[in-house]
């Protein structure tokens, strides 16, 4: 029996930003573990199911789906949505995760390029929005709002208007990101398109029969964040950020 620990769980569950943490027939969540998933309200699930208190098997844990059936096994063309819950993995929620990736990814290329030109301030502006990105999953998996929030010192009114009117906030008005602009800020204005891909996506996963929309507060979030991406790239094009070699 291997024996599952805090330190693997926190990384299982990326901090407590992923879900659920799958635990097999052969583990076991040690005391330290089963605690922090509880504070963290990680999901936990178990395929084969859970042992009794007196240590009898119960029976099987089965899947459940959106559309009323249940399952014993997990089927290859379907994922978790949600604790036990399966569906298929063209299903929006999951293409919205899919982006959520790509923009973790983009976000990293991003930072790579930064360091590269020599700009550390925008690489901790970049970790400052990556580690947001991140937080958005958990949001959507625990179905918790995203609140209050800044973004590099902007609020959702700022970062609108400093986006919309860069010339006035920054002198630099706005332009047609250029081939011979630097590896940084085309990697950051490639991370922006993505987050714009990712809002649309959101709207896909969180809208009604009707359209209206379920979770207002994510896209706005990610609205906002591809307005943040985009006064990063002002920022860079009117040379505020200072180089160190």
């Amino acid at each position: 029996m291997a024996l599952l620990t805090e330190a693997d769980v926190r990384r299982m569950s990326a901090e407590g930003t992923r879900g659920p943490v799958v635990v097999r027939a052969h583990e076991v969540l040690s005391p330290g573990a089963r605690d922090w998933l509880r504070e963290h309200r990680v999901e936990v699930v178990y395929p084969q199911g859970r042992g009794g208190a007196d240590g009898a098997e119960t029976p099987p844990g089965r899947y459940r789906t959106l559309f009323g059936g249940e399952l014993t096994e997990k089927p290859e063309h379907m994922t978790h949505l949600k604790g036990n819950v399966l569906v298929f993995k063209d299903h929006p929620r999951i293409r919205f995760r899919g982006m959520i990736d790509l923009l973790e990814a983009e976000l990293l290329l991003a930072q790579q390029a930064a360091a590269g030109e020599g700009y550390p301030a925008l690489v901790s502006e970049l970790e400052e929005v990556l580690g947001f990105v991140r937080r958005c999953v958990r949001f959507d998996v625990l179905d918790e709002p995203v609140g209050e929030f800044t973004l590099c010192g902007y609020g959702p009114e700022e970062l609108r208007e400093y986006s919309h009117y860069p010339e006035k906030h920054f002198g630099q008005p706005h332009f047609l990101p250029h081939y011979t602009d630097g590896p940084a800020l085309l990697a950051v204005n490639r991370a922006r398109t993505v987050a714009r891909q990712t809002e649309l996506a959101a709207y896909a996963a969180f809208r009604d029969s009707d359209g209206n929309v379920t979770r207002g507060d994510m896209i706005l979030a990610l609205n906002r964040l591809s307005s943040l991406l985009w006064i990063l790239m002002i920022r860079c094009k009117a040379g505020r950020y200072s180089k160190e070699r």
